[in-house]
This record gives structure tokens, sequence and C-alpha cells, in this order.
């Protein structure tokens, strides 16, 4: 099954997470960066954009062979319906319109090209990640323990990195349970609606591309590394990290982590005038400049592993502040 994982245990700290103290650091040095917070509506056209161009892919994938619409449905479908996820990741912080429930529409719009309802519920959690990075019992982005024991070995990391889908829509089922609202039925209803339409009009194949592409481009796909590339600590002493390569044309920038956990009111179109502004903050700090390269360290490094986070213990005195 390949060489075990020799990283075994979560680091511990009790210290806060480190985006607060050098938020207030930079804008003390920088405040000109308040000038960037704020919706933009640029996202608007280009998620309507993106999804035009996935459901019209999906019609036409309708007329490929096997084979060709597999690698169709990973390679150009796995992207654009990844970089609707990180749009809707822009929507959960509520970056291209001022009312929220204008980016709630929108991310549900979304949905409907990639087959699955998911903007609701992930902006419930996503926030949490950002208020209590790393807090057990709380951050559902952190691995579970069983992960931890489980993936242990270089094949069964392969394993895990395909089917990183299902973990970020089951963990929090485990870690986290939350009751269903509204939103989330409105969700539920509104894409499952549009798939049945769709499948109806299309055929059953062009439904499926939106579905394998959503799953595949969150797997063993190179825009799926930054799932790896923003916690996972590849180097001791620092718990967030930034991509600063091409892929993020595709990603609404995500790839700037650092500077977005930083400065989450920023859209990602002007994360990267943060590091031009306040270069002396993020330059010394370790980055990538290969998704794929990330993937491939996480799978063939034998000290790399799901336990390879950071954990705080839960307090219920930790501080709401965006």
């Amino acid at each position: 099954m390949g060489q075990q994982v020799s990283t075994t245990s979560f680091t511990r700290v009790g210290t806060d997470e480190p985006h607060r103290s050098r938020r207030k650091a930079i804008l003390s040095k920088h405040p000109e960066i308040l000038d960037l917070y704020g919706p933009d509506i640029r996202l608007l056209p280009m998620i309507l954009a993106i999804v035009f161009t996935q459901l019209s892919l999906a019609v036409y994938s309708t007329t490929l062979p096997g084979w060709q619409w597999f690698l169709l449905s990973w390679s150009i479908g796995g992207t654009l319906t990844h970089w609707l996820s990180l749009g809707n990741h822009e929507l959960s912080h509520n970056l291209c319109f001022k009312t929220t429930l204008y980016n709630e529409i929108l991310g549900m719009v979304a949905n409907c090209a990639q087959g699955f309802p998911s903007c609701v519920t992930f902006k419930k959690y996503h926030l949490e990640h950002h208020y209590y990075q790393g807090t057990d019992e709380i951050d559902v982005d952190i691995p579970t323990y069983w992960e931890g024991e489980f993936f242990n070995t270089t094949i069964k990391k392969v394993l895990w990195v395909i089917l990183q889908p299902a973990f970020y829509a089951l963990r929090p089922l485990f870690v986290n349970p939350k009751p269903m609202d509204l939103k989330e039925a409105m969700n539920i209803a509104t894409t499952l609606s549009f798939d049945a339409w769709f499948a109806y009009t299309f055929g059953i194949k062009a439904l499926a591309f939106n579905v394998a592409g959503t799953l595949l481009g969150m797997g063993l796909h190179p825009c799926a590394g930054h799932f790896i590339s923003e916690h996972y600590t590849f180097k001791e002493g620092q718990e967030t990290y930034s991509y600063y390569g091409w892929l993020n044309l595709v990603a609404f920038n995500v790839g700037y982590h650092n500077e977005h956990h930083d400065f989450p009111r920023i859209p990602g179109f002007k994360l990267p005038l943060v590091r031009k502004i306040a270069p002396e903050f993020y330059d010394p700090l370790h980055s990538y400049d290969s998704w794929s390269g990330v993937i491939y360290d996480y799978i063939f490094r034998i000290d790399i592993g799901p336990c390879s986070r950071v954990r705080r213990p839960n307090k219920s005195n930790v501080s709401k502040e965006e």
C-alpha cells in the first residue's frame, strides 16, 4: 500500500490564528488597503459566463464517445465547475453584491451548472473556518482523526485526494452538524429542479457531465491542489500558504490565501494588490507556484498526511471578527 506516513498526530497550539494580528499590523502601516474592501460586480458576468460555457459544453458532450466525454469532463468541465465553486467562495463573503440575498441567489445559479446544491451550506461552514481557524469541532476544513489514521500510506493518500468531494460534503455532518434552514431547502429545490429539467431536455448524459466535472474537478485535478496548499503544514511554524501561479486566473485568485485570510472583505480580483502594497509581510512567507506539485508532494512525502494541520482547542470566547 506504499510508504507509511510518519506524521500521525495533528500539531496542537494554544495561540490564536495568525491573521487577526497580521491584519492589524498591515493596516497600521498600510491603511490604504481599506480602499480595496467591498463587493466587486465583475463577479456577476464572470460567473454567468462560466455557467453558460459549462452548460453548453454539457450539451455538446452528449455527441462524444465515452473516453472523449470523460476527458472533456475532467479537463475543461472539472476546471469550469471548480471555478464556479470558487465563485461561490467569493459569494459566501458577499463579494459581488452588498445585499446578502443577491449573492446567495447567484450562488444557486452557479450550482445549476455543477449539478449539486452546495452554496448555502458551504457559506455556513466556511465563515466559521475564518472565525475559528483550526478550532476543534468547529472548523470542518480540518480532516477528522479517522482520516489521519486510515489514509496513512501513499496509495491511501491517492484515494483520499480523489475522495475529497465526499469528505467536504460529509465531514460537517459528523464533526459539526447543523439543522437545515429555509435557504438550504431552497438551494436543494432549485438545483434539483434545474437538474431534472436539464436531463429531460438534453439527456441524462448532459447532466452527468456537470456532476462528473464537479466531482473530478475537486479530486485528482490541478485546480484542487488549493485544498491542500492552503493550510497543510509543509513548513513548520506556518499554517496558511499562498499560491502565486497561473491557475489563479481560473480560481478568482484563491491562491492568494494568506492575503484572503488576512482580508476576507477584499474580493479575489484585488488580492494581488494586497501583496503589492505590503510585500514585506508576504514575501518572507513560504508559498507555492504549482498546485500539481503540491498534490504530488502531499502524496509522496512520507512526512505529510491528513494530520499535517494545526488544531486549536475549542474556546467559546473566541470573538467573531472578519
